[in-house]
């Protein structure tokens, strides 16, 4: 391991494959991959739906479950709601897609207009841009992929059952900044819900329900959409077919779509910060955040209002901070530290791995402001005394520096942390003192403290309470 900053280079996210010709074998073999079918049950203990994919010998067939007791709409329109989880299986249809990397999309499952078309081919390119990086497959917007599917009768759908919609659907994920909009929606409790996307590869999300618990709402305001993965999907990647990141917050936000009808609801609340537009690969717009982002909170907002409903709307209401203040907003409620999780290796066990990028950078934006004792009681070891962290360090810190695939905020963010805990006589862990060596710049300017996005699309009423 180096002491000195000579070499940052180990300190990237992996380095960028050989790609002068492109690792497309899976593609040749595999040109088509087919939506074939969606099939929606309304059965005696809430929603059932099927979906049918297909490519060369290979049948996948995931499903989505929503208990009773997470729907409160009493005046479903089938029609509409076939439309709805017809469009999250064309989202979700990319955990599957992703295994050959098909350069035809053949959907047979509906009709799809030129315009939804170009907004699914436009999430799959820069939504799996990571994955493409990571598995060298170097491809162009315009040899990337092809949908094919027959063209609307209709000029449109805008489905309106004259019914009000009213109150916010939560997304929880247990970690830090759901828990800030539930915190500030507080005054909105009566008319809220906290939704919780379900994996069954996953056990139930426990920091979620915790969180949920924490701020103090009862069992009957949470809804939840349970997916099943095929897994024959999980037996081909061990087989070597492509696997990576999947832009998953695409794949929640039409789920959250279907829920918000199943209950409702006309505000779709996400917790993404002005960070998640910030890309990871200087000079691509290669993006782990992709979905978190406000051009695809702008794109899908259209697509809902477009091809769906105006009756729902999707924001995210801490757009307009960037992560080092919806951290303060996170510590003035002490009562989570125990209970949030953000760790993506942690998620099978609840618990934070200690090892990885998102790891180190909880650590890092906690440090200036809670004691050693504090800390410990989160993470099971002192992660800025931990030598083995210092190239994931570098890649968080150091602006030539890949930064790493994983849901963090910007360089300046970690970098403000970094000095106002050093500037607080925390001087005597391995990587603030290598900090203090190779980065600390007293004299460095931020925008931090005082930062407001005014890209965002929150409601004009729930700002005081985000702002405050």
């Amino acid at each position: 391991m180096q002491d000195n900053f000579t070499n940052p280079a180990s300190a990237n996210t992996p380095p960028a494959p050989d790609i002068s010709h492109g690792n497309t074998a899976l593609r040749e073999q595999y040109r088509d991959f087919i939506y074939e079918s969606c099939k929606v049950t309304r059965m005696a203990d809430g929603i059932h739906a099927v979906f049918v994919y297909k490519v060369g010998e290979h049948t996948f067939q995931p499903s989505v479950h929503i208990p009773l007791s997470s729907i409160r709409n009493d005046e479903i329109d089938d029609d509409f709601l076939d439309i709805l989880f017809f469009n999250f299986g064309m989202m979700n249809a990319i955990n599957y897609y992703k295994l050959t990397c098909s350069p035809r999309f053949i959907c047979r499952a509906a009709r799809l207009s030129r315009e939804q078309k170009a907004f699914f081919k436009k999430v799959y390119y820069y939504g799996l841009g990571e994955f493409m990086y990571v598995n060298g497959i170097n491809l162009q917007p315009n040899e990337f992929m092809e949908i094919y599917a027959n063209e609307p009768i209709a000029r449109r759908f805008d489905f309106n059952d004259g019914s009000h919609y009213g109150g916010n659907l939560i997304t929880i994920g247990g970690g830090k900044d759901s828990v800030v909009s539930l915190e500030a929606l507080k005054p909105y409790r009566s008319s809220n819900l906290c939704m919780v996307f379900n994996r069954d590869i996953y056990p139930q999300n426990k920091a979620a329900m915790d969180c949920i618990r924490t701020a103090g709402y009862p069992l009957s305001s949470i809804v939840e959409f349970n997916l099943t993965i095929d897994r024959h999907m999980l037996e081909m990647n061990e087989q070597g077919f492509y696997n990576g990141h999947i832009p998953f917050s695409s794949c929640l936000a039409f789920a959250t779509v279907i829920m918000a009808y199943l209950n409702k609801r006309n505000y779709i609340v996400l917790s993404n910060e002005a960070s998640a537009n910030e890309g990871n690969v200087a000079g691509t717009k290669i993006n782990h955040q992709y979905s978190k982002s406000f051009e695809f909170e702008n794109d899908f907002q259209h697509y809902v209002t477009t091809f769906l409903t105006r009756k729902i709307r999707y924001f995210s209401l801490l757009r307009c901070l960037n992560e080092f203040q919806i951290m303060q907003r996170f510590l003035r409620n002490p009562n989570y530290l125990g209970v949030f999780r953000s760790c993506n290796v942690g998620t099978k066990t609840n618990s934070w791995c200690g090892h990885c990028a998102k790891c180190l950078y909880v650590y890092i934006m906690l440090y200036p402001f809670l004691s050693q004792y504090q800390l410990d009681s989160i993470f099971d070891h002192n992660l800025m005394n931990d030598e083995s962290l210092l190239p994931l360090f570098i890649g968080l810190i150091y602006p030539d520096a890949n930064k790493p695939f994983e849901c963090v905020g910007t360089k300046e963010e970690i970098d403000f942390s970094l000095k106002l805990a050093l500037e607080r006589g925390k001087n005597d862990s391995y990587l603030i003192q290598y900090y203090a060596q190779n980065f600390y710049d007293p004299n460095r300017n931020y925008d931090i403290l005082n930062y407001y996005n005014p890209q965002h699309n929150i409601p004009q009423q729930f700002l005081p309470l985000i702002l405050n």
